[in-house]
């Protein structure tokens, strides 16, 4: 199937499309990825710093790794990958966007449905009153950030050691059961739950749409299509023929 049929299969589908997008998609904007080569658990043990356990008994090494790159994250931009998915969503040719990521890079791209698989960096939580405050709010050079209430503040986010939000997990496998048409983007699909919605998506009958540097397990169990190459690159193509054939 070549990018003109996909175009043709997309516009079909309408806002019941669906996309899964992974780290990958973000690494294209200068974020690390916490898994594989270069990785970020490459250099540290992610059950001593960011396991919820590790978390409670001492704060600090967690937010010594990633306060950094929270307050970073006011100054990285979303990429033409994340753009493009906004733009698909805007045209009513892509519904929900379902990611892994926790850098907020989807919403700041434009995109409005979109579920966080894990959560967001964006939104910070008090372990003590529950208070959620922008994680631009806080004092993010304190180890660790404080609520003003005096509790110690976290990530909105999903720890090691904790479940995926039910309402996150049920939803996303009923679109998954659902969509003509679901992208899958950037991600390595070696990670449970995320990994098993394209899988539930394709055994519904949907085209599954893989689009990555590399291959990776879905790629020849799962995927019809297969698009090589980085998301940055290949979604505005898909993009711009999904607008041509709607002419």
């Amino acid at each position: 199937m070549d990018i003109d049929q996909l175009a043709e299969k997309i516009i079909e589908g309408g806002t019941r499309n669906a996309a899964v997008s992974g780290a990958g998609m973000s690494v294209e904007s200068g974020v690390a990825p916490f898994r594989g080569k270069g990785g970020l658990w490459e250099k540290m043990d992610p059950m001593k710093v960011a396991h919820i356990d590790a978390f409670r008994e001492d704060p600090v090494p967690y937010w010594e790794m990633r306060g950094p790159f929270i307050k970073s994250l006011e100054t990285i931009d979303p990429n033409p990958g994340h753009a493009a998915l906004a733009r698909l969503q805007r045209e009513g040719r892509l519904g929900t966007i379902i990611t892994q990521n926790i850098d907020g890079l989807h919403e700041a791209a434009g995109s409005t449905d979109v579920i966080e698989f894990h959560g967001s960096v964006r939104t910070l939580r008090c372990m003590d009153c529950s208070r959620k405050i922008p994680s631009r709010s806080a004092c993010l050079d304190d180890r660790p950030p404080r609520c003003a209430c005096g509790g110690v503040l976290r990530p909105d986010v999903v720890f090691f050691g904790e479940a995926i939000p039910p309402e996150a997990l049920v939803r996303s496998q009923q679109i998954a059961s659902d969509c003509p048409v679901m992208l899958v983007v950037g991600t390595s699909a070696v990670v449970q739950p995320a990994a098993s919605i394209p899988v539930i998506a394709r055994r519904a009958g949907a085209l599954v749409v893989e689009i990555n540097p590399e291959r990776t397990p879905l790629t020849d169990q799962v995927v019809d299509v297969f698009l090589e190459g980085w998301s940055g690159e290949v979604l505005p193509a898909l993009a711009e023929a999904v607008r041509r054939a709607s002419c």
